[in-house]
């Protein structure tokens, strides 16, 4: 089976949708990101505590930037197209360049949930994903409980391959898991 090279970008591409851009975050927008990651209600299905200081904000700048040079990931912070503001992030982390895979991973504001703005940043990612990256394979570790993510990853025709016991070490001991993902075949399909 012949194909084609998985194709990491040189410079970071900035995207933009119908109301977003999706930009590199640096470190002058850690105030405007530590709002929403200090908030324990938009980091209770991320894997991390809240954000305690500016400076763990800064850490997760720095860790963002760290993916791009290394070439595991790529996470955009998300701005509305009238408001320079970050408001979120949505991204590939643990890229597997020789299997054509990695995971997407994702965060907002609070005060932006349930206007779709999720759902257009993935869609967004997902088709550079699939087609400026040559991906095959985009997977999402969910928390059972995180009934809203579940709902917008199958909304998005992510499928769901299964429970995985005990998968992560969280706040109050080890954490099952869901295990979704979208295939590049499924995406041609869809959109």
């Amino acid at each position: 089976m012949t194909r084609h090279k998985l194709i990491f970008p040189q410079s970071f591409p900035t995207i933009h949708t119908e109301r977003l851009i999706l930009k590199q975050a640096t470190i002058e927008d850690a105030e405007d990101m530590h709002i929403y990651l200090s908030n324990e209600t938009v980091c209770r299905y991320m894997g991390i505590d809240a954000h305690e200081s500016i400076k763990d904000t800064k850490g997760e700048i720095k860790w963002y930037d760290n993916i791009f040079k290394e070439q595991t990931g790529i996470r955009w912070g998300i701005s509305l197209k009238n408001n320079p503001t970050i408001i979120g992030s949505c991204g590939f982390l643990n890229l597997e360049k020789q299997h054509y895979r990695t995971e997407i991973g994702y965060e907002l504001h609070h005060d932006h949930w349930r206007k779709g703005i999720m759902k257009e940043a993935i869609t967004a990612v997902l088709r550079y994903g699939f087609q400026e990256m040559n991906l095959n394979r985009i997977e999402a570790i969910i928390d059972p409980a995180n009934t809203s993510s579940v709902q917008l990853l199958e909304k998005i025709h992510f499928v769901q391959e299964g429970l995985l016991r005990e998968y992560e070490l969280g706040q109050k001991g080890f954490d099952d898991v869901y295990m979704y993902s979208i295939l590049k075949r499924d995406y041609e399909k869809s959109y």
